[in-house]
């Protein structure tokens, strides 16, 4: 017979004698009885403290979050494409009857890709406009930032149908007037407003940091870039009038 099972009778037989005294007693042991019956055993913990419970799911968790990666691997691959050197071997440009730049493109493989538009971006368009030249996808609202398809790396390597195309895209692009004459510059609340006659005629643009977005390049032309992404061009300092030089010297 058990310490408990002992315990037990014991008080059973106090009962008999004194059962109004001892009912408590026996109700107490028979309950404590009872919780020793019912109390769970600790789950065995593994070396790193999980349970059965726990490996399970930090293993349901480790294959969700592999699948989720390769499914944005699988993502990635499928929307990359590989851009290519262009000649006027693999790459013939027409105008389309919209008005757009079309390229028919012929990869390596012998596989042909036609695209209905395709823009022009200079990589250096101030110190090296005709070379390196991107031509890339269109941007849109579903796609985002348009892929670039290839690079040129010289201008004069294409045919002059090719060079004109392309040349009337990027002028329209990177459209840089020429400043004349200086008429005003005021500094408002951080900002300097500028009145200038240009060869496009008067214009009035702002910059908001004038120490930044005025560059003198090696050959001493300056260029200004505004808050609205529009470059003026001043070819030769030294051709504009004394009173627009003084009104930016302190910038050069």
């Amino acid at each position: 017979m058990s310490d408990t099972e002992k315990k037990t009778a014991a008080a059973e037989e106090t009962a008999k004698a004194s059962p109004a005294k001892n009912a408590n007693d026996i109700k107490d042991v028979k309950e404590e009885n009872t919780e020793k019956k019912t109390e769970k055993k600790p789950e065995k913990l593994d070396d790193k403290g999980l349970t059965a419970k726990g490996k399970e799911n930090e293993a349901i968790e480790a294959a969700m979050e592999a699948e989720d990666e390769d499914d944005a691997g699988d993502l990635i691959l499928e929307d990359a494409r590989v851009s290519i050197d262009m000649t006027p071997e693999n790459a013939v440009f027409r105008r389309s009857p919209s008005g757009l730049v079309s390229l028919t493109l012929t990869q390596a493989d012998g596989k042909v890709e036609e695209f209905e538009r395709v823009v022009a971006i200079r990589c250096f368009p101030v110190t090296n406009p005709d070379e390196f030249v991107s031509i890339r996808e269109p941007d849109s609202k579903k796609k985002g930032r348009g892929k670039e398809i290839g690079m040129i790396r010289r201008m004069s390597d294409m045919p002059k149908e090719t060079q004109d195309l392309l040349n009337e895209e990027l002028e329209r692009r990177y459209f840089t007037p020429e400043i004349l004459k200086i008429s005003s510059m005021k500094e408002k609340f951080g900002y300097s407003y500028w009145d200038v006659e240009t060869t496009a005629g008067k214009v009035t643009f702002v910059l908001n940091n004038p120490f930044h977005n005025i560059r003198v390049l090696e050959d001493e032309s300056v260029f200004i870039n505004d808050i609205d992404g529009n470059c003026f061009k001043i070819p030769d300092i030294t051709k504009l009038d004394a009173q627009s030089v003084r009104k930016i010297e302190i910038y050069l």
